[in-house]
């Protein structure tokens, strides 16, 4: 029997496709694992640019609204760098300020507070 691979669907998934990456981070915060932004575009069939990246993170804008509105916690906190794995700044940007977090977007305080919303996520869609 063929188990069900919730990334065998998205090659080909468009970067507006915000129900398909929905999908794809539900399933990555059920495994308790981040991805970097180019795991992210890959399993979704597209090189890593800097135009494909920005059209990404628009839908994971999209996606983090949405679940807020809904009572989820965020899942753009698992989509990472590979560098530091650490989200980039645009979510920094709208994050930090909803959480009211006044920190560095890099470092130990950075990384804590990282892990925690990451946590809140692993939890959230494990249970």
């Amino acid at each position: 029997m063929h188990d069900y691979n919730p990334f065998e669907d998205l090659t080909s998934t468009p970067l507006s496709d915000v129900v398909a990456i929905r999908s794809m981070l539900i399933a990555a915060a059920r495994d308790g694992e981040a991805l970097s932004y180019s795991d992210a575009l890959a399993r979704m069939g597209h090189r890593f640019t800097r135009p494909k990246m920005r059209a990404f993170c628009r839908a994971l804008d999209a996606i983090d609204e949405a679940g807020e509105a809904a009572g989820e916690p965020g899942l753009a906190a698992l989509v990472v760098r590979e560098s530091d794995r650490l989200p980039g700044q645009g979510w920094w940007v709208g994050r930090a300020a909803a959480c009211n977090y006044t920190g560095a977007w890099t470092g130990a305080d950075a990384a804590t507070f990282v892990r925690r919303e990451q946590q809140r996520a692993f939890d959230f869609w494990r249970g």
